[in-house]
């Protein structure tokens, strides 16, 4: 089988403050929306805006990284990949679905006043709490499907 590429790229601003949280096996995991924004001329040549929310998730060092640097407002470089996760309603009984964002590496674009440390470079996650992809992740020629 060829290989695939999944990766999103966004710089947008947080939403609210992350959410922090620990798994039994004492794993952390930070959750916070992104937004982006895109500016565009309507049919009648008017300037409009849309904003698009993005759920992201980091794990292990960079949910500590993200719960302790970033917060509402941050404006965020963020990498990852799409990650769709599904599920029965109890109340319900529908299949419902969330696609949401595992970040692999981020950059904090503000400057961090008060923050007490020094992270203006990239930050990566080095150990995803997901299963590793096979293969180095490098792409070679015969990889691009062009």
């Amino acid at each position: 089988m060829r290989k695939s590429v999944n990766k999103v790229i966004l710089v947008g601003n947080v939403g609210k403050d992350p959410e922090v949280r620990y798994s039994q096996s004492g794993t952390p995991a930070a959750n916070f929306s992104l937004a982006t924004n895109e500016r565009f001329k309507d049919l009648n040549d008017e300037w409009q805006e849309r904003t698009e929310w993005h759920s992201i998730v980091a794990w292990q060092r960079l949910a500590e990284i993200v719960g302790e640097y970033v917060a509402k407002g941050s404006k965020l470089y963020v990498e990852g990949k799409l990650q769709t996760t599904s599920w029965e309603d109890w109340q319900s009984g529908e299949r419902k679905y969330r696609t949401e964002i595992v970040a692999r590496d981020l950059l904090l674009l503000d400057p961090q006043e008060n923050s007490g440390g020094d992270h203006q470079g990239p930050i990566h996650n080095e150990n995803e709490d997901q299963p590793s992809d096979a293969g180095s992740g490098e792409i070679v020629d015969q990889d691009i499907p062009f």
